[in-house]
């Protein structure tokens, strides 16, 4: 590595909070598909990982945080603080676009500052810091990172599920249609993905230990891309 690279490393670490004891796995996190080589690796494993280690953190300070919130309604919450836009709105305020590793096509179309590519690299980074400091090391960046916002709107959130009714209503269009699109886990412990649909607009997925939640949170992921100007 470049002494430029070693300093411009050493940038993105200390927006981070966190210090790589691996250089490799940091360099890992940020190499998009476009710009592995043949036979090479991308952070495709490490934004897998990332995912599911933020939806842990993020859940587990709901609990906490709103003790006398319902499931649906942490699960809204949850939906909303894990959504593609408030990563990359992460990855944003940790300034990574310059850092990611792409390939040629992909950095002229502007990869950079694509949400779905900053929401990715954000995630990979949270995957690369379990992998290299651990739980309690991913946990303080995911809390570091995410502040406020994971405490923010006190106030009870809407029945998601009765706020797009009304909404495919106020625009002449049938009633949402929700089916179940997976589930997983054992029978104690389920595991739900609900799929909600409205004629004219791409579906969106929830997920929950019921099915009611799980249609929440869909309900919530719907409203959250399309309701807004």
């Amino acid at each position: 590595m470049t002494k430029r690279a070693k300093v411009e490393r050493a940038d993105l670490e200390a927006r981070l909070g966190y210090r790589f004891l691996d250089p490799d796995l940091a360099t890992l996190a940020l190499t998009h598909l476009s710009a592995q080589a043949a036979g090479g690796r991308s952070y495709q494993r490490l934004e897998f990982l990332g995912d599911r280690v933020l939806g842990v953190v993020v859940a587990d300070r709901l609990y906490r945080s709103f003790p006398s919130a319902s499931e649906g309604e942490l699960s809204m919450r949850l939906a909303k603080l894990v959504r593609r836009e408030t990563c990359a709105a992460i990855a944003a305020e940790w300034d990574v676009g310059p850092h990611a590793l792409l390939g040629v096509g992909e950095a002229r179309g502007g990869g950079r500052k694509k949400a779905a590519i900053l929401s990715d690299l954000c995630e990979s980074l949270i995957g690369a810091v379990f992998v290299d400091g651990g739980f309690e090391a991913a946990r303080d960046l995911i809390e570091r990172a995410w502040g406020e916002r994971l405490t923010a709107d006190a106030e009870p959130a809407r029945d998601a599920k009765t706020a797009l009714q009304e909404w495919a209503q106020g625009r002449a269009l049938a009633a949402p249609r929700y089916e179940e699109a997976a589930r997983s886990g054992p029978a104690h412990a389920p595991l739900f993905v609900m799929r909600v649909a409205v004629s004219g607009y791409e579906p969106e997925t929830g997920e929950a230990s019921s099915k009611r939640a799980a249609e929440q949170a869909a309900a919530q992921a719907f409203l959250d891309r399309w309701s807004t100007p």
